[in-house]
């Protein structure tokens, strides 16, 4: 019993060291949106672990409502893989998803999820609502949230502190 529980912990922060090294990459992503002047967000995506996608915000740029950093990292993925199934892969995310990637995650099958931190006004892994595991659909995700949290969310305060002040 012991030595399962020792077992079990060890594992645990194996999988959180995981998390922080592949959200670190994320945060990375987002600061290259932050050097174009885009909402900072950063996504990767990694598979057998590999990064086989990576994407930032950019919205401004492409003027393209869809170009938040999970679908550019989602297209990345797809394109490198050759398949829209993302099977065994999972996404690390500086922001909880938004309905719209929220959408374009449980289609393209994504098995894991890990967000830094939470979205008040438009969080759909749940802050206001749940979509990557409803029941309802053909596909749940697992979901991790809150890695690096306050790195994440300093970003996105400080970028929008700075815009405020211009």
């Amino acid at each position: 019993m012991y030595n399962e529980s020792i077992s079990k912990e060890l594992c645990f922060m194996i999988r959180v060291r995981e998390d922080e090294t592949w959200m670190l990459e994320a945060i990375a992503e987002a600061k290259k949106a932050e050097q174009i002047g885009e909402v900072p967000i950063g996504a990767v995506i990694v598979k057998n672990n590999e990064i086989v996608g990576r994407g930032y915000n950019l919205r401004e740029t492409r003027l393209d409502p869809t170009a938040h950093a999970e679908m550019v990292a989602i297209r990345d993925a797809c394109d490198r893989l050759g398949a829209w199934r993302l099977l065994d892969c999972s996404l690390y995310v500086t922001l909880e998803p938004c309905p719209m990637c929220a959408g374009a995650i449980v289609q393209s099958r994504v098995k894991r999820v890990v967000y830094g931190t939470a979205d008040p006004k438009a969080g759909c892994a749940g802050t206001l609502m749940n979509l990557l595991q409803e029941p309802r659909f053909n596909h749940e995700t697992e979901l991790t949230s809150g890695i690096l949290q306050q790195e994440c969310a300093s970003l996105l305060t400080q970028f929008f502190r700075r815009l405020r002040e211009r």
